[in-house]
C-alpha cells in the first residue's frame, strides 16, 4: 500500500486543478476537505465507502448538533463501510457512524446528477450499509448514488430537559434530522470532488426515510440542498410527537438508564447502558423515538405543512405499495378493524378482491389508511402548488414469493437497487428483473430531468387535478385513473373528521 499511496500523492496537484474524480492506475481518487480519498472499483463502478461527513457524536458531542470533521491533508482508503449507528438489532453498531457511501460510474466525466438515499427503520433501526442498498445498479444509469447513516433511537431523537444545547438555534431535539442536513451540506460542498452536480440532487427513501425527506422539504435549513424528491411509502397523515410528549418518554428513558447507578451523566454514560434502556422502552412502546415538533427544524405535521403550502415546490414522485404490512409498527387485525368504523360485511364490499377473512381485510385497511390515501392527499396538495407531481402504486410481487405473500412494506427497494441474493433480497426471475429495470429507469430519469418518462417506458402522467397514477402490477405497468378512488374517498372522509 505504501508505494500506491506515494503514487497517489503525485496526482494531488493535478486533482486540485481538475475538480472531479481523478484516476490513479485502477483506483478512483477524490480530494475533499477532510482529506485525500482513495476509492475502490468493481466492474464499471467506483465507490468511496465510510466517508465521515461529521465528527463522531461521542462524549460532549452526544445529543448535540453534528460538528464538521476536521480538515486534513492526509490520505486514506475508502474501501469499507463504516459502522451502523447504535441500535439494539446490530451488535457491531457504534456511535462512530456519521458516514456516507458514494457510488459512481468509473471513468465517466461529470458533472453527474446525484441521488441520495435515506434509509427507513422506524427511526430506531436500519443502516445505509445494508447490502440491499448497494448503489451500483443506480450508478450504472449515469449518475452518482449516495447512501447515508444518521443517529437512531434515543441517540437521535431523545428530548430531555438536562440536554442544554448551545448551538443550532437552541433546538434540543431531532438530532437525526440534523445529521441528515449535515450530510446534505457535505454532499453539496464536496459534490465536485466526485464529479457530481450540487445543483441536481434528488432525495429518495421509504418509510422513515420518506418521512425524513418530507420534513426536509418543509425545513428552511435544508430546502436549498436538493432539487427533487421521491417519497416511498410515506405515512403522510401521521401525527408527530409534541415536545411535551417526547419529554415524558425522555424522562422515562433516563429513569431506566440511571437505575442502580450511583453517578450518571447522559453525555459520558456507557452507550451499552443507554442502549439497554432504549431496548426496554421499545419493547413497551415501539414508537418511543422519532421526529418531534420542536418549532425550529420541525414546525408541524407533514400533512399540515403541505396543506399550508410550506414545502419546497420541487418535482416530486410519491406513492406506496399495494401491501404495506410487515413494518414493526403494524397494529394487530382486531385493533385495525376496530378503527375502521364499519362492519366486517361493509369492509368486504369495499375490498371485494380479498378472501374476506378479517386478517386480510385488516391488512388492506391498514395499507390504505396509513399509506395509500395519505399519498393521494399529499400528491394533490403538492400538485396544487404547481410543482410537477407523479404518483404511483407498486403492487408487483416477485414470482418466487407469490405463494407465501409475505409483508410488502419496502418491497420496491430491491427493484430500485437491483440487488439479488443478499439478506432481504432473494434471486429474481427474468420477469422480476424486467420490472426492476423499468422502475429503476423511472427513478433515474426523474433524477436527471425531473420527468420519469423516457425511452419505451409506459407513459406516466403527472397527478395534476385528475388523480392520475402509474400502476406497477404483476400483469403490467400502466398509467391512468386510480381504480381505488371510491375506497380512498371513503377513508379521506373519515380522516377529515378525526
Amino acid at each position: 500500500m505504501r508505494p500506491l499511496l506515494a503514487l497517489v500523492a503525485a496526482f494531488v496537484a493535478f486533482a486540485c486543478d481538475n475538480p472531479g474524480v481523478a484516476q490513479v492506475g485502477q483506483f478512483p481518487f477524490a480530494l475533499t476537505r477532510e482529506g485525500q480519498m482513495l476509492g475502490g472499483v468493481e466492474g464499471d463502478i467506483s465507490s468511496f465507502k465510510g466517508l465521515s461527513y461529521a465528527m463522531a457524536p461521542i462524549g460532549p458531542l452526544r445529543w448535540r448538533a453534528p460538528q464538521d470533521a476536521p480538515e486534513s491533508s492526509e490520505m486514506r482508503t475508502a474501501y469499507d463501510y463504516g459502522p451502523a449507528c447504535l441500535q439494539p438489532q446490530i451488535a457491531q453498531a457504534s456511535e462512530h457512524c456519521l458516514t456516507l457511501n458514494v457510488f459512481r460510474p468509473f471513468g465517466v466525466d461529470g458533472p453527474l446528477p446525484i441521488m441520495v438515499f435515506i434509509h427507513g427503520g422506524d427511526f430506531v433501526n436500519g443502516t445505509a450499509n445494508d447490502p440491499l442498498f448497494d448503489g451500483a445498479k443506480l450508478a450504472q444509469g449515469g449518475l452518482i448514488a449516495i447512501t447515508l447513516n444518521y443517529r437512531l433511537g434515543a441517540f437521535g431523537w431523545l428530548v430531555h430537559p438536562s440536554l442544554a444545547e448551545e448551538a443550532s438555534g437552541g433546538t434540543t431535539a431531532n438530532y437525526g434530522l440534523m445529521d441528515q442536513i449535515a450530510a446534505l451540506q457535505w454532499i453539496h460542498d464536496n459534490a465536485a470532488a466526485f464529479g457530481g452536480d450540487p445543483g441536481n440532487v434528488t432525495l429518495f427513501g421509504s418509510g422513515a426515510g420518506a418521512t425524513s425527506i418530507a420534513l426536509l422539504m418543509l425545513c428552511e435549513r435544508s430546502r436549498d440542498l436538493f432539487q427533487k424528491a421521491i417519497l416511498q411509502s410515506l405515512p403522510g397523515r401521521e401525527r408527530l410527537r409534541s415536545r411535551e410528549a417526547a419529554q415524558i418518554v425522555g424522562k422515562e428513558f433516563v429513569d431506566v438508564a440511571v437505575r442502580d447507578q450511583k453517578e450518571f451523566d447522559l453525555r459520558t454514560a456507557d452507550p451499552r447502558l443507554l442502549l439497554k434502556a432504549e431496548k426496554l422502552l421499545l419493547a413497551k412502546s415501539p414508537r418511543s423515538f422519532g421526529p418531534v415538533v420542536d418549532g425550529v427544524l420541525v414546525t408541524s405535521d407533514i400533512a399540515a405543512g403541505f396543506g399550508a403550502g410550506r414545502q419546497s415546490r420541487i418535482p416530486l414522485i410519491i406513492g406506496s405499495n399495494d401491501d404495506e404490512t410487515g413494518s414493526d409498527n403494524e397494529p394487530d387485525a382486531k385493533k385495525e378493524l376496530g378503527l375502521a368504523g364499519a362492519s366486517t360485511d361493509a369492509l368486504r364490499q369495499l375490498y371485494p378482491e380479498t378472501s374476506g377473512e378479517p386478517a386480510e381485510l385488516a391488512a388492506r385497511l391498514y395499507t390504505d389508511r396509513i399509506f395509500t390515501e395519505p399519498a393521494r392527499l399529499l400528491a394533490r396538495l403538492h400538485a396544487a402548488s404547481g410543482a410537477p407531481t407523479f404518483r404511483y402504486r407498486f403492487g408487483y410481487v416477485p414470482e418466487a414469493e407469490r405463494a407465501s405473500r409475505e409483508g410488502g412494506h419496502e418491497r420496491e427497494l430491491q427493484f430500485i437497487f437491483g440487488v439479488e441474493g443478499v439478506p432481504g433480497a432473494g434471486v429474481l426471475s427474468r420477469r422480476d428483473r424486467e420490472v426492476g429495470r423499468a422502475l429503476r429507469s423511472y427513478w433515474i430519469n426523474f433524477a436527471k430531468t425531473g420527468d420519469p418518462n423516457g425511452g419505451d417506458l409506459p407513459h406516466w402522467d403527472t397527478n395534476g387535478d385528475r388523480d392520475q397514477l402509474l400502476l406497477i402490477a404483476n400483469e403490467r405497468i400502466s398509467g391512468g385513473a386510480d381504480p381505488w378512488s371510491e375506497r380512498l374517498d371513503r377513508l379521506e372522509r373519515r380522516s377529515s373528521k378525526e
